[in-house]
């Protein structure tokens, strides 16, 4: 038998091969990690039996991107986010969550797994399209910069959904009445409020100084704290997902985020593969089936719908239809923040294992069609509207 730090390096080195091939193919490398998974787990050869070993790496990569998401969120820089990337936000997060959890249920879903699909909907990769927009030099363009300003919106509704739900763990419980849940989580959510702005504003601040003496201790302390919360946001009633991107949002108002977001990026990367990997191991291919009718309903729901909420936002407030395109695009996909979401619906047994395929497969369709649709794109920078302040 194959020991496990062989099955890691015969896994490490499949996933570069397939890595290297995806990226030639201009998709985002996510799709090969999946893949990976899905060849080497129990549906494809079974060459990897160190299942527990991927599964603890997975739990800490999803704490790290959810804490370094939560860095990225400055209350100082949310304020200055504009009124067009605040409408387009969250009008489309409206539409998408009520239109898709109708379509859903027309599909036969119940209501709840309804409710997690709609809103795993919503999110949009801000890792992919931030990426995307690089390669093509446009982050600075209108769109582009109206793009970044939504999906910042995406990211607050991120662990505002995330909070919520995961504060609903006593759903389906006989003897909880609904108003004793919402009290409870008013409760909750109001404790770790107080809780966080007494670490934000008297102690983190100084506990940071101290640290960032040492760059070494400092990214040491910023993965303790985001583990440490995050095993509390679960011992809480939440869960860990919520708890680390709380502990990264603690300490984005700090003067070190940027040193210790740099540091963390490459951590982050690595350990996500390892989610991705273990997604596509844990995928039923038995049940898969039944759902690809549903997953290109929805596709089509993203790649069309979403876009065209975002351009007719747009075009309300003034901007030019291609503008409105452009950046209408860049919603037209769903998010690792989807499939995350959905599996911490499933840990809290709000939802059942087919929910987390339908997501997936929603997620492989869109990510890959929406990526060649943004590449493909051509934009005339000597128009006025891909100038950054001319609107």
């Amino acid at each position: 038998m194959a020991q496990p730090f062989d099955e890691f390096a015969l896994l490490l080195v499949i996933t570069t091969v397939l890595g290297a091939i995806t990226v030639r193919l201009r998709q985002p490398i996510l799709i090969a990690y999946i893949v990976v998974g899905i060849l080497l787990g129990p549906a494809g050869f079974s060459l990897v039996s160190a299942h527990d070993q991927i599964d603890l790496l997975a739990q800490i990569g999803i704490t790290v991107l959810l804490f370094v998401a939560g860095l990225k969120l400055d209350l100082r820089h949310i304020r200055h986010i504009g009124p067009v990337a605040l409408a387009t936000g969250l009008g489309q997060l409206s539409f998408t969550i009520v239109f898709g959890f109708f379509i859903i249920l027309a599909l036969g879903k119940g209501w709840l797994e309804a409710l997690y699909v709609a809103v795993a909907l919503t999110f949009s990769s801000t890792i992919i399209i931030v990426k995307l927009l690089s390669d093509k030099r446009e982050l600075d363009s209108l769109h582009g910069r109206i793009a970044v300003g939504f999906l910042v919106v995406q990211d607050l509704a991120v662990v505002v959904a995330m909070m919520v739900m995961s504060g609903l763990g006593g759903m389906g419980e006989e003897g909880v009445s609904g108003m004793t849940l919402a009290l409870t989580l008013l409760a909750r959510l109001g404790g770790a409020a107080l809780l966080l702005f007494i670490l934000m504003r008297y102690v983190l601040p100084r506990i940071v100084d101290t640290l960032a003496r040492s760059q070494e201790l400092l990214l040491i302390f910023a993965i303790a704290w985001g583990t440490a919360l995050a095993a509390l946001g679960e011992f809480a009633g939440f869960s860990k997902e919520a708890g680390a991107f709380i502990a990264g949002f603690s300490l984005a108002s700090t003067a070190y985020r940027e040193a210790i977001s740099a540091r963390l990026t490459s951590i982050r990367d690595f350990l996500l593969l390892f989610f991705f990997i273990d997604l596509g191991a844990k995928l039923d291919f038995s049940t898969l089936g039944d759902e690809i009718s549903s997953s290109i309903v929805l596709s089509l729901f993203v790649l069309i719908g979403n876009p065209l909420i975002v351009m007719a936002i747009m075009g309300y407030m003034g901007y030019r239809k291609r503008t409105g395109f452009l950046a209408g695009l860049t919603v037209a996909q769903v998010s690792e923040f989807s499939i995350i979401f959905v599996a911490m619906g499933i840990s809290l047994g709000h939802i059942g294992p087919n929910t987390l395929g339908l997501t997936t497969l929603v997620g492989l369709i869109t990510i890959a069609l929406s990526s060649y649709m943004i590449l493909k794109t051509a934009v005339d920078r000597s128009s006025p509207q891909w100038k950054p302040r001319e609107y």
